[in-house]
């Protein structure tokens, strides 16, 4: 059904241009190198028992190099004289199914053949424990009856809630190798208690399962190693919330704070848990996610989901409109198991859906309040976690010029739209 909009969608568009965002840049080179070197001169290595079974735990974030780093970490497992394998470790996503847990991580390149090891993916879990208030804690089954587990992952600010410990080591001991049951019971307890109960659960879990160590990523802004680390079980706890105050600082954002419209190429699970980064966008499902200096914006619009999601949409809730390739790309079960499970269930609601990007990106223009068309101040990104090269509106040139961490990659152009009416990226 087409839209009657009172004025119709002719409204004039500014142009845009390209720009570089610059960001702190130090970055491991050689990736597999530093991890090898971590664990050959780490002398609680020693821990690992010749001819014990390790479980690898890989979550399904899109973590840089995640395909080489878990290689190099299962190699030198095997070094040590250990038979490693690999457990997906991601809760409730990858649609709550072991085959889709395992397609995940086929997506990172991570399968039995890349890898040289077992891929045992489960939904089976066993309680290990329970919270003060009765709260069970469930973990993998198959990795608690190993001699070992190796958990791997980014360490990032998260994006429905804040605390001293948010997105890492514990988030995944926690809740991504209690798989779907152990992801549904810590979301029941109420998002506005995750800072708090992460480390009690985590504490759990340190205590009564084989927990050897995490290998803590911090990424910079563009998306590669800062930095690694080796954070062994009895120093987690202590340990994380300074490196997530590294990994804040780190971390990109879109430079012009005050801006009417937001246009985002792609969403997807893969590049945030919430298919768009809270930190980037300012918006968030959840009213627990509160951060100093979020970005200001009237508008925001969701143009496509990207290859990676499976078709899961989790976060389109959080625009304001989007397209109607989008909506058929969704896989309605993949993106509402995730919501209900996360307990955010507005990131699976449908947004106000055009048949074109130029419809939809219109539509958000003439929404906005106090805008002179065509002095509106857009932003257009890739997706949240590629925050180099963005284009611009030329409205917010002047205040944009002469700032060191900007530099002007081309010259003003209008919007590229194909003879459908969709960008061109």
């Amino acid at each position: 059904m087409a839209l009657i909009i009172e004025g119709g969608l002719d409204l004039p568009l500014p142009r845009m241009i390209p720009v570089r965002q610059k960001f702190p840049d130090e970055h491991i080179d050689d990736i597999p190198g530093e991890v090898s070197q971590l664990i050959r001169f780490d002398g609680r290595t020693s821990r690992i028992r010749a001819d014990g079974r390790i479980a690898v735990a890989v979550g399904s974030r899109g973590i840089h190099a995640i395909g080489r780093i878990t290689r190099t970490v299962v190699d030198e497992i095997r070094r040590l004289g250990a038979n490693p394998f690999i457990v997906p470790s991601m809760g409730s996503h990858g649609g709550a199914t072991a085959e889709g847990q395992r397609k995940v991580l086929a997506n990172f390149g991570i399968t039995e053949e890349t890898m040289g090891v077992p891929i045992v993916s489960s939904m089976e879990t066993v309680q290990v424990g329970s919270l003060e208030d009765g709260t069970p804690v469930w973990l993998d089954r198959e990795a608690m009856a190993s001699d070992g587990i190796v958990v791997i992952n980014r360490i990032k600010p998260h994006t429905a809630f804040t605390g001293d410990y948010e997105s890492g080591l514990l988030k995944m001991v926690a809740i991504g190798l209690g798989k779907h049951r152990g992801a549904t019971a810590f979301h029941s307890c109420g998002m506005d208690r995750f800072g708090e109960l992460l480390p009690k659960l985590g504490r759990v879990v340190l205590d009564k399962a084989p927990i050897l160590f995490g290998l803590a990523i911090i990424e910079n802004a563009y998306e590669r190693p800062a930095r690694i680390e080796i954070v062994w079980s009895e120093d987690m706890i202590e340990r994380e919330p300074g490196l997530l105050k590294e990994a804040r600082v780190l971390m990109p954002r879109i430079i012009p704070r005050e801006i009417d419209v937001l246009i985002v190429h792609e969403i997807g699970k893969e590049i945030s848990g919430s298919g768009m980064d809270p930190n980037i966008t300012g918006r968030s499902s959840s009213p627990f996610f509160k951060r100093e200096d979020s970005l200001k914006v009237q508008r925001i619009v969701v143009l496509n989901l990207s290859k990676a999601s499976g078709g899961s949409a989790m976060g389109i809730g959080l625009a304001d409109f989007t397209t109607e390739r989008a909506v058929k790309a969704m896989n309605i079960d993949a993106t509402w198991i995730n919501c209900i499970t996360a307990g955010v269930t507005a990131s699976g609601k449908i947004p106000i859906h055009m048949p074109t990007d130029r419809d939809a990106i219109l539509l958000a223009l003439k929404t906005c309040a106090r805008v002179r068309h065509p002095r509106s101040r857009i932003v257009w990104i890739r997706n949240t976690l590629a925050l180099e090269h963005i284009r611009i509106s030329e409205p917010l040139l002047g205040e944009l010029r002469g700032n060191p961490q900007i530099e002007i990659a081309g010259d003003p152009a209008p919007m590229p739209f194909d003879e459908r009416g969709n960008l061109l990226y």
